[in-house]
């Protein structure tokens, strides 16, 4: 009766497969969006990466199966497309705070940007079957991994490059333990990105590979699912701490009164007095993006100055700051800075304007600062301009002075308060891109408003943070208006946070900075040595081992 029921039970999957098979043929983009979808919830809040990478797996048979390099570059189309827009829902979220567009443009403008985005993993998947069509699965799953790994790295730059969010995220660990991404000083993320594709194909090659006895079948497929659950649970230990204290402030702003000007003091106040506990002690203040109301520099015309907390004068609201956080600390808070010009007209006003860092000592002198080099898309500046302008888009930042791009990773060197990176916001998103690799710092201050990122933009900007920790060996410091503040040592683990929706500080000491790691050495020039690594395998292996059977 047992085996009877076994082997019914096997006829009725066999025809389930079957079945599943002829729809994906006769419905390939739409089995490969349904694919993809699914193999975004394996990125956070969800982190549901014991879905994902089965769905990537079966992704990566259904492309192996595809007639032509058209239809592979549909298949690759149309998961990209399904699974970024799923992924970057959040951008959709920041249109209901404001009030010059219709809150469902968001709806649409999601969607849009990712037709361009899912370009990438189609050319990967177009090329991957010109070149592997015929090879075995480890051989494809190898080509893939290498193409992959060369597209999402020039998703990273083309057109000012969004790298977010690589696929690679979704082998990343929670708050203590790295997972996978353990490896990223050796890989670099876009590495991680082809090691997430190689993991899936050694998936599939479980359940097509040894199909004359099921008792194999199963054993390999439930050994090789273990190989890869095994990291996501190993835990490491966190690192010691330097003797630099800290203060990092959240203070709770929320996105639709960070532009009141009536609520300005009021802010003010708030986080005045999360950051008055230990004024009395040499430290680094740590405050967002977004944080200061005021402009602190002198120069501006005056009546950029009125509407501010300290009303006109930049002097006293650059005291006053130095007595909250005390005559022995130094401050890294997010201002915006203007550039003062001749207009048409005659009169002097902003031509542009700066997100930046500025650096503050204890009697209120501004000592260093940091302009902002990648700028937020839809944000603070409006991609494809001419055709989303056309259809009534415009950026979501307030007014109309336009920003502009700061030179890139920048080492401020605060003296006793060590030397500090400086990543503002989605700047942190960008690996490779995040350290002045002549003038290493001490570790890497990541100042954020996710107020407008909605309920996926928060976790996964927190988790390419833990990203950046890791494969540049540095600890990272993330100070929001309204969460996920966080504390992150050098091998990703967060070692103290601050939630989503919740005023308050963290004290302590900076985590220690690790060794300069192998990719803080090469940058993405690692990666890419691992892209083409995979390549020559996924190739020229196969062929090296034709060579050396001996013929009958």
């Amino acid at each position: 009766m047992a085996d009877q029921a076994l082997n019914t039970f096997r006829s009725k999957l066999g025809s389930y497969w079957n079945r599943a098979t002829k729809f994906a043929q006769s419905w390939p983009g739409l089995t490969s969006g349904a694919l993809g979808l699914v193999a975004a919830l394996g990125f956070p809040p969800v982190h549901a990466w014991w879905v994902a990478l089965p769905a990537l797996a079966l992704w990566v048979a259904h492309l192996r199966s595809a007639a032509s390099w058209k239809g592979a570059l549909w298949i690759g189309w149309t998961f990209g497309w399904a699974h970024l827009t799923l992924a970057n829902n959040w951008i959709a979220t920041a249109f209901t705070y404001q009030s010059d567009m219709p809150e469902t443009l968001g709806w649409a403008a999601v969607p849009l940007l990712c037709v361009y985005l899912a370009v990438y993993p189609a050319f990967a998947a177009m090329v991957t079957h010109l070149l592997a069509k015929r090879s075995g699965v480890p051989a494809f799953g190898a080509v893939l991994a290498s193409a992959w790994i060369v597209t999402e790295w020039l998703r990273s730059w083309v057109f000012t490059g969004y790298p977010w969010p690589p696929l690679g995220l979704m082998l990343l660990g929670g708050w203590e333990t790295p997972g996978w991404a353990r490896y990223l000083p050796w890989l670099g993320t876009y590495a991680l990105s082809g090691l997430a594709i190689w993991l899936a194909t050694m998936l599939i090659w479980a359940v097509i590979s040894n199909q004359q006895s099921r008792g194999r079948l199963a054993a390999a497929f439930v050994g090789t699912f273990a190989i890869i659950a095994g990291p996501m649970f190993l835990r490491v230990w966190s690192f010691e701490h330097t003797d630099i204290n800290y203060t990092l402030v959240q203070p709770l702003i929320p996105q639709d009164e960070l532009n009141d000007g009536s609520k300005f003091e009021e802010q003010f106040q708030r986080t005045a007095g999360l950051t008055s506990k230990n004024s009395d002690q040499s430290r680094l203040v740590l405050w967002p993006e977004s944080a200061v109301p005021d402009y602190l520099e002198d120069g501006y015309p005056q009546r950029y100055y009125t509407r501010m907390t300290a009303g006109a004068d930049p002097d006293f609201a650059r005291r006053r700051i130095g007595m909250v956080i005390g005559p022995q600390s130094t401050l890294l808070a997010g201002v915006v800075n203007l550039n003062i010009g001749t207009s048409t007209d005659g009169i002097p006003r902003a031509l542009s304007a700066r997100n930046s860092v500025i650096a503050m000592n204890g009697e209120g002198a501004i000592t260093d600062h940091y302009a902002k080099a990648h700028l937020v898309p839809y944000g603070e500046y409006l991609p494809l301009e001419s055709v989303l302008g056309a259809i009534g888009l415009s950026r979501l930042t307030s007014g109309t002075i336009p920003y502009i791009p700061g030179p890139g990773p920048e080492t401020l060197d605060l003296g006793e308060h060590g030397k500090a990176g400086v990543q503002i916001c989605y700047e942190i998103v960008f690996s490779g891109q995040v350290v002045d690799r002549e003038n290493r710092p001490d570790y890497l201050f990541n100042p954020s408003n996710d107020g407008w990122f909605g309920a996926w933009g928060p976790p996964q900007h927190l988790a390419q943070a833990r990203m950046r920790a890791i494969e540049e060996g540095l600890p990272v410091l993330r100070s929001t208006t309204t969460g996920i503040s966080a504390v992150i040592d050098a091998k990703g683990l967060v070692v103290q946070h601050v939630p989503s929706g919740e005023a308050g500080a963290l004290h302590g000491q900076i985590p220690e900075a690790r060794a300069p790691t192998l990719f803080s050495k090469l940058g993405n020039a690692l990666p890419l040595m691992w892209a083409g690594l995979l390549a020559f395998l996924g190739l020229v292996g196969p062929r090296l081992l034709a060579l050396r059977q001996p013929r009958s």
